[in-house]
């Protein structure tokens, strides 16, 4: 049997395989079909510093090789999940991510303080969100933004510090770098592309926000090209994500670049996805005679 552990910025994974923020809540329903501990790590629904209801419905929607959706980071807030969750999450042999918004660099200081104390194994810091203090730009569009979110995350955290990029973008190599200089631990990516459809009958568009993050197989060849583009220019360990559904795209990401891979929309169509998508990628390991972490990089340019 090859050897699936990886090593995701000092957090020893058993498997490469981790579940994607907004995805799998905190594990509750899909507990109830297999054991948590089987998984690399599981990255909760995005937190808040206090409870979010989120947006008005209709707020996830199909669309061809994928969903549309603008649930608007539906949560129970911080202190509600360490108290309530953590509990249950720590019954499990798994690592936890806590994946994290704010509207100000203070609001991500005091989450970081409160989830390092808490005890998770890592705070995956999402910058695709509105900054108030710069008119409601996303922090994730401009180096200096994600810069400054960066440093008063590590500031005030005590366990590594993984840094959630956008594709929405130009230029995701100059963000990756910024980050990476302003001492992120670790990156995931891609985010959510933004996107939009319309209901040709009631001529409005298919979610109430009019438009959503698109995620699903649509999204992975972009996937791929982001954590290859970012790879060659970072010397940070990468999760990569975006379209995951089978043993195949897990390998393909992690030749790309990815230390790791996670597995997002694919559960929604089938709660053992993650599973799959880890036997897959150890039956190519065996056939290939390699390693989990043999695998990361190792495309061969023409």
């Amino acid at each position: 049997m090859p050897d699936l552990r990886v090593s995701l910025a000092g957090v020893e994974l058993k498997n490469p395989i981790v579940v994607a923020s907004g995805t799998y809540g905190f594990g509750h329903e899909y507990g109830e079909f297999y054991d948590l501990s089987e998984l690399g790590a599981i990255c909760v629904k995005g937190l808040t510093p206090v409870r979010r209801d989120g947006n008005p419905p209709p707020r996830i929607a199909e669309t061809p090789a994928g969903i549309l959706n603008s649930v608007g980071l539906q949560n129970p807030g911080v202190d509600a999940f360490i108290a309530e969750e953590m509990p249950f999450l720590r019954q499990y042999d798994v690592k936890i991510i806590a994946n994290i918004s704010g509207n100000t660099p203070e609001e991500y200081g005091v989450m970081c303080e409160k989830l390092s104390a808490a005890g998770v194994d890592m705070i995956e810091v999402n910058i695709s969100c509105p900054n108030v203090k710069a008119g409601g730009l996303a922090y994730g569009t401009r180096p200096e933004l994600a810069a400054e979110v960066t440093e008063i995350a590590k500031k005030h955290s005590t366990v590594p510090v993984m840094v959630k990029l956008s594709p929405n973008v130009t230029d995701i190599v100059q963000i990756a770098k910024a980050v990476e200089d302003a001492g992120a631990d670790a990156l995931s990516l891609i985010n959510t592309l933004l996107g939009m459809r319309i209901d040709i009958h009631s001529r409005r568009p298919i979610l109430k926000n009019n438009m959503g993050g698109l995620s699903g197989p649509a999204v992975f060849p972009v996937a791929v090209r982001m954590v290859y583009q970012v790879r060659q220019a970072t010397k940070l360990p990468i999760l990569g994500m975006g379209g995951v559904a089978k043993g195949s795209d897990a390998a393909e990401l992690m030749m790309a670049g990815a230390d790791a891979v996670a597995v997002g929309t694919a559960c929604f169509a089938d709660v053992f996805a993650p599973l799959r998508v880890r036997d897959g990628l150890r039956d190519y390991l065996e056939q290939e005679g390699l390693s989990a972490r043999a695998l990361t990089n190792t495309v061969q340019p023409w």
